[in-house]
């Protein structure tokens, strides 16, 4: 396996990038991929992709800007239509590298991206699948798994941030993560240790995120984007996870008019290790040599 560092601009910015390549294999499908709420493309995305590369397959792996390696003021700025726009540039940076086959591409998100991928599908007709793992879809259907006090201070912080923002004043932060009972964007039973499962030990990444993110969510639904996609996707779901809403997973693979719809007897983050992981990773590279190997034969 080759990596060679591959960044792109989006807007004068700086998208850190990794493009992994197979050994003995010239001009292969590439699937581009990046991770959830908060999270870098360190965690856990490189043991996916090391995977597809064994089978033949290109990675491109990226960090959205303000986020990990790449660059963006201010820091940790969670904005979901941005992350978007860095998908779209991505996708067209990738269609510009001479090691793939630019007219073979999938994208790959997990959770927060699981959603930004569905969109990015929809607008743009030239992907080729699309894999979707714990999807976010739909903020207002994520938000109702919320209490009463953590949607009212998130609601507080999310004003709060907007309103330093219009007085040019550095943003207001919340946390990512945090245990039951602490406020924060994830504070589930699993939140905290599950994160934690997925980060690299020498990992410098700081808790927090733009609290404006909360306001934001609330009107962020690739659910509604879901009939739009032309590609095949592979949608897998996780029936205990506590973050995303599992009826709210099925009801967008209902809406996906080429979709295969795996049901995990999982949490939101057991597939990104262990014996969930094996099993997610099984299926998926199953679906991404159907859709994308069996393509590149047949041309």
């Amino acid at each position: 396996m080759k990596k060679i560092k591959s960044d792109f601009f989006i807007k004068g910015i700086r998208c850190d990038g990794d493009l992994y390549l197979p050994e003995g294999v010239n001009n292969p499908p590439v699937v581009i991929m990046a991770h959830g709420l908060s999270a870098v493309k360190a965690f856990r995305l490189p043991a996916f992709a090391e995977r597809f590369v064994e089978k033949g397959l290109a990675t491109f792996l990226f960090d959205y800007r303000t986020f990990g390696q790449s660059d963006g003021e201010p820091r940790h700025l969670l904005n979901p239509f941005h992350h978007v726009q860095d998908w779209m540039a991505a996708i067209s940076h990738v269609r510009n590298l001479p090691q793939v086959d630019t007219t073979n591409i999938a994208l790959w998100g997990t959770s927060f991206s699981g959603g930004h991928v569905i969109i990015a599908a929809a607008k743009d007709a030239g992907i080729t699948a699309v894999v979707s793992q714990v999807p976010f879809v739909s903020g207002f259907s994520s938000i109702r798994l919320k209490s009463i006090p953590d949607i009212m201070l998130a609601t507080f912080y999310g004003m709060t941030d907007y309103i330093r923002t219009a007085f040019f004043l550095p943003p207001h932060y919340s946390p990512a993560i945090a245990h039951p009972g602490s406020f924060a964007a994830m504070n589930t039973e699993e939140s905290y240790s599950g994160f934690h499962s997925i980060m690299p030990e020498s990992s410098d990444w700081e808790n927090k995120m733009t609290s404006r993110a909360f306001i934001l969510l609330a009107f962020y639904s690739p659910m509604s984007y879901a009939r739009k996609v032309k590609a095949p996707v592979l949608l897998i779901g996780g029936k205990n996870d506590s973050l995303v809403p599992f009826a709210a997973v099925k009801k967008t693979a209902k809406r996906l008019p080429n979709c295969e719809f795996v049901a995990l007897e999982s949490n939101h983050f057991e597939p990104y290790t262990g014996a969930r992981f094996e099993q997610s990773i099984k299926i998926q590279i199953d679906f991404l040599e159907r859709k994308l190997l069996k393509k590149s034969i047949a041309s």
